[in-house]
């Protein structure tokens, strides 16, 4: 009887271990198919994704999911509610006044490339042209918008308040000689607005998507020198030394990808040193 107890007891611990070492394994499995979910503007963004998806990802042992978006508000609130594992759409600038609005906690992980913002027109072919009463329409998000009115400073078509920089609102315009006229809209919708206003300041992404070429095409291109709109992968906080992640972060920084971007792009987005 004793002896039957103790087979049965050896038995079952047996049987428990082989159940342990087989959800093990499983875990294992699952860990090793993990997909990672990234969402992306669709250009140049999305294209940059599924360039290191076919071309580098398989041999670094990853496997990329690419959700494209056009608009910069779903990308974080999808990431912040764990839908995606990532995003890659937007610089830090956006980001930190998206946490500070919004209370998400995403964490800027990898610096990939700059898109210039530039200010396009299809009635005028230099800045000089812009006449007096000239309506402008320029990002309605406040970082893009500080951004786009120091543009317009740099090439003397207004003054700003000293000191405000990229954080400028419209209210901080203290000379404006033409007496433009500015109209605030979503970024997406800045390159459609050119048949009805007289200039767009338009964000690098929307500009090619919509056929446009920033480096030929542009009235006037924001400068790449010391610019802190450098576009980069993005994560919920605490997930920046997730595996995954930084084979990502790796794989988004590779010198191919710097080659792509600069083929591809001849010059209109510009990889990140």
């Amino acid at each position: 009887m004793k002896f039957r107890y103790i087979a049965g007891a050896v038995a079952l611990a047996l049987s428990l271990a082989a159940c342990g070492t087989s959800q093990s394994a499983t875990k294992t499995a699952e860990s090793a198919d993990t997909v990672l979910k990234v969402g992306a503007s669709p250009v140049p963004h999305a294209e940059i994704l599924n360039f290191v998806k076919q071309n580098l990802a398989p041999a670094a042992g990853l496997k990329l999911e690419v959700v494209e978006f056009t608009d910069y508000v779903q990308p974080n609130v999808q990431l912040d509610e764990g839908q995606l594992s990532a995003n890659f759409f937007q610089h830090k600038p956006y980001l930190d006044d998206f946490n500070a609005s919004k209370g998400t906690k995403l964490t800027f992980v990898t610096p990939v490339h700059l898109e210039p913002l530039g200010l396009y027109s299809k009635k005028i072919t230099s800045v000089s042209a812009l006449a007096a009463g000239a309506t402008v329409a320029v990002p309605n998000d406040a970082t893009n918008l500080g951004r786009a009115l120091k543009l317009l400073a740099d090439n003397g078509l207004v003054k700003l308040k000293d000191g405000v920089g990229t954080a400028a609102t419209e209210r901080d315009v203290v000379d404006n000689p033409k007496k433009l006229q500015f109209k605030p809209l979503e970024a997406a919708q800045l390159p459609r607005s050119l048949e009805d206003v007289d200039a767009a300041v338009i964000n690098g992404n929307y500009a090619i998507e919509a056929g446009l070429k920033p480096a030929s095409q542009a009235l006037v291109l924001e400068k790449t020198e010391g610019n802190p709109y450098v576009n980069g992968l993005v994560v919920q906080a605490g997930h920046e030394k997730d595996a995954n992640i930084v084979t990502l972060g790796k794989l988004l920084q590779d010198p191919k990808v710097k080659d792509f971007i600069k083929q591809k792009y001849e010059g209109s987005v510009i990889p990140a040193e």
